[in-house]
Order: structure tokens, then C-alpha cells, then sequence
């Protein structure tokens, strides 16, 4: 029997939906809202309703019967660090999104649409793989400043989805395989999967690793501490330069490596020298990660949207090839993520995990 599910993904200026058979998908939207629609609420669980609605509404225009659903998925959000896998929406698991345990962001508002709606047609309600996600071996947190310990933030839902997807289609289980997954997007995250968990990983957003299109990734930390004191700019203004205006921003004036290419296309000395940097951090995350391995890694898996570019593949490739074989998935399917994540569950391939 197929499974149909509603998949919802709410960004802080929009809410993504998908309804699927199974894996396939029937049709999906971008539901967009103003910034005048957002403001009138004083915080991001006050939208609730809002969005509820509007989603509610857009299927009835689809005239499409909600009753015929058979699971409802949503974004995971700032929860307590856990491991990786997919979550029925549990009172302490919605009590946490509606608090913002780990703070406030409109991802939160995935399980609990995902927990009304369920409810409402009595069908169960699934997060899964959020950014939260923490599966790191205890010397992996150690920084070298006990009161900075290193933390997991990265494209958790995109790095398990492609480990599982390269393993089914090996024919093998995830938990048998090492790994080294390297998400390149807007920001970029390498990490080792050691028999189905993630030990170690740079972290995505404030950081850790490779600079990326719009962050700094790690930067030397002592000239970092004189900017910071140095009367020059205000606190947001430095974080600003590292999550936002750092990476290929600062250097190209461009988040977009498609312009980036474009540049060394016509001759631009500058972006190619910034371009081969990047591929040489990436590369130098990815050998990182192989020791984490001790060398055994059995595939490199490149996802991400920067994996459809030609250049930085095969540069990554000169570099590490002789590491481990390479698979590329590229782009960054979140909806049919989340409803895989779902028919795991449903089909009895994994278990729901507890929060």
C-alpha cells in the first residue's frame, strides 16, 4: 500500500510544501508572506495559525483531501542536541519547538504545523534530521578552550539522506559504511559517518572549516580577537562579516559560484585564485575527515548545490580521489529528505527515535 504524506518546511519569509506517493512527488509549493504579514506577530510560534491555514487553504484549492494523508512531516527545529533519525512529534519534543530550547527560528514551526494537522485528521506527525543533530565522539567537542567547546550545526538532513541514499542503492546498510559527506551550499559542512553516526564534523554556520559562499568558515583566531577590540565595529557587525558578508561574498562580491565562474571564464585572475582556495579547503576538510576514519572511508558523497559545478568536482577530486571513490549527488532535495525520513519509519526499515 502507498504511503501519501504532507511534507512542510517553513523558512522565515515562506513556508515549502510537498505532498508525496511514496517517493513520488504530486505537486508542491512555495507559499510566500510578506514582511508586513510576519510583523504582526511578536514571535515566530504566534504564526502558527497563519500558516496553518494558508496550507490548509492551498490544498483545498488543489481540491485535494487532506482525510487521504497517511503521515504529516515537518522541519526539524532548534531542539536539544540528538542523534540523527526521524522523531514522532512527542508533547516534550513540541513543547521544546514552542519554547525555542536552542533558540528562536522559523524551522521550529515544522512539527508543530506537522502535529496539528496530524492530529486533526488523526494520522501521526514526524520531524526529521534536524540541524540540531549531535552524534559527536567525545574528543571531537575538545577546541583547545574548555569554555569554547565544539559544537554539531551542520546540513544534517541532506548529509543522512545521501549516506542512506548511496547505501540503498549499494545494496548495503548505512550502519556498515564509512563515510565522509561534503555538503557545499551556502555553507559548507565535511563529515565523517562512522557506521551510520556522525563523530565529527566543522561546523556549518560560525566557525569551523572552509570558508563558503556567504561565511568565513575558520579564521585566524588571534586577528580576530584585535578586530573584535579594536573600536572599529560593533558585535553584529563582526559576525556579520563571518556568517553572511564572509566567503565568496567578501571576496567576489557574489554568494552565487555560477558568478564566480563566470569571472575566471572571462579572465578574472582574482576569482580563479578564490575559487582554487575553496576547493583547497574543502579538500583539506575532506583529508581531515579521512583521519577521523583512520583512512578507511569507503566513499566520498559531494552534495549540495555547488556539487553541479564541473570545476569544483573535479578539483576536489585531483585532491582526494586517492582517498576514497567519490559520489556525487547534487542539489539539495529537503522535501523528498523529510518524506523519505517518514517512510523509513512507516515501512519498517528504522525506527522512530525518542526525544
Amino acid at each position: 500500500m502507498s504511503v501519501k504524506s504532507l511534507i512542510i518546511n517553513p523558512g522565515s519569509t515562506s513556508t515549502k510544501i510537498g505532498v508525496f506517493e511514496d517517493e513520488t512527488l504530486l505537486f508542491e509549493e512555495t507559499l510566500r508572506h510578506s514582511t508586513e504579514e510576519i510583523a504582526q506577530y511578536a514571535a515566530i510560534v504566534d504564526q502558527k495559525d497563519f500558516r496553518k491555514n494558508i496550507i490548509i487553504d492551498l490544498l483545498k484549492k488543489k481540491d485535494f483531501d487532506i482525510h487521504s494523508l497517511n503521515v504529516i512531516v515537518g522541519r526539524g527545529g532548534m531542539l536539544k542536541p540528538i542523534p540523527g533519525g526521524t522523531y514522532a512529534v512527542t508533547d516534550d519534543l513540541l513543547n521544546d519547538l514552542k519554547v525555542g530550547i536552542q533558540g528562536q527560528h522559523a524551522s521550529n514551526l515544522g512539527g508543530i504545523l506537522a502535529k496539528e494537522i496530524g492530529d486533526s485528521i488523526g494520522v501521526p506527525s514526524y520531524i526529521v534530521d534536524p540541524v540540531v543533530v549531535d552524534e559527536l565522539e567525545p574528543a571531537a567537542r575538545y577546541s583547545g578552550v574548555p569554555e569554547l567547546p565544539r559544537t554539531s550545526v551542520f546540513h544534517a538532513l541532506n548529509q543522512k539522506a545521501v549516506a542512506k541514499r548511496y547505501a540503498k542503492e549499494k545494496g548495503v546498510s548505512y550502519d556498515s559504511l564509512d563515510l565522509v559527506v561534503v555538503h557545499m551550499g551556502g555553507g559548507v559542512s565535511v563529515g565523517p559517518h562512522k557506521h551510520g553516526k556522525v563523530v565529527d564534523i566543522f561546523n556549518a554556520l560560525d566557525g569551523d572549516g572552509a570558508f563558503s559562499p556567504e561565511r568565513a568558515g575558520a579564521v585566524p583566531s588571534g586577528a580576530l580577537v584585535k578586530m573584535c577590540f579594536s573600536g572599529q565595529y560593533t558585535e553584529k557587525e563582526v559576525y556579520k562579516k563571518l556568517v553572511g558578508n564572509g566567503g565568496f561574498n567578501a571576496y567576489c562580491n557574489t554568494n552565487d559560484m555560477r558568478d564566480v565562474d563566470k569571472m575566471v571564464e572571462n579572465g578574472d585572475a582574482h576569482a580563479k585564485e578564490v575559487r582554487d582556495a575553496f576547493i583547497q579547503q574543502v579538500a583539506k576538510d575532506i583529508g581531515a575527515m579521512a583521519c577521523v576514519l583512520k583512512g578507511k572511508v569507503d566513499q566520498i558523497i559531494v552534495t549540495g548545490g555547488i556539487a553541479y559545478d564541473k570545476a569544483v568536482v573535479a578539483g576536489l577530486k585531483e585532491s582526494c580521489e586517492w582517498i576514497a571513490p567519490f559520489t556525487v549527488y547534487p542539489g539539495e532535495d529537503e522535501l523528498l529528505a523529510l518524506a523519505q525520513g517518514a517512510l523509513r519509519v512507516l515501512n519498517g526499515e528504522e525506527k522512530a527515535m525518542e526525544y
